[in-house]
């Protein structure tokens, strides 16, 4: 099992956009050997980043093998940052913990309106963390309500297996 970073390690690095997926507006930085090395970790890293000036956003730092991570940068904090694919950027991130998942009020609603909350809380952390980030990027409402559907869906489906396991 890999080790866990340390939570609330605070590293920023300068690096270039590079474009990764040919044909498709997506765009990732290579992060630095020394800053992966100080993570101490060759798994996925939940942080809170900000790219130049911008609002913090959360993300995962992937890794792509050789002890090397990236981190994608969507679209929204590159128009808000005025950066494109080459451009030079600082990168600024903290580490998370991933077994802190903060349920935002709308997904907790609908979540008690159900009875899942308990069935959601087992999901496993990162999962938990995955689909809450889904919901906060939702840029529409119907969008973001679509989501929370999706939500409690992974909280039902998590009970059937709950109940269809042998004891």
């Amino acid at each position: 099992m890999t080790p866990a970073p340390a939570v609330g390690r605070q590293l920023s690095f300068h690096a270039s956009l590079e474009n990764w997926a040919e044909g498709m507006d997506y765009c990732a930085v290579l992060v630095p050997a020394e800053i992966t090395d100080a993570l101490a970790t060759k798994g996925p890293v939940l942080v809170m980043a900000q790219v130049n000036d911008s609002e913090p956003f959360q993300v995962s730092l992937f890794p792509v093998g050789g002890g090397q991570h990236y981190i994608r940068i969507k679209a929204k904090v590159r128009q808000e940052t005025n950066t494109k694919t080459g451009d030079r950027v600082r990168v600024r991130f903290t580490v998370l913990d991933r077994a802190q998942v903060t349920i935002p009020d709308d997904l907790r609603t609908a979540l008690h309106a159900e009875g899942m909350t308990d069935d959601f809380k087992a999901l496993p952390p990162g999962r938990q963390n995955f689909i809450v980030r889904r919901i906060d990027e939702a840029v529409k409402p119907e969008t973001r309500e679509k989501r929370v559907q999706e939500a409690v869906d992974a909280a039902h489906e998590r009970r059937e297996r709950r109940l269809d396991s042998p004891a």
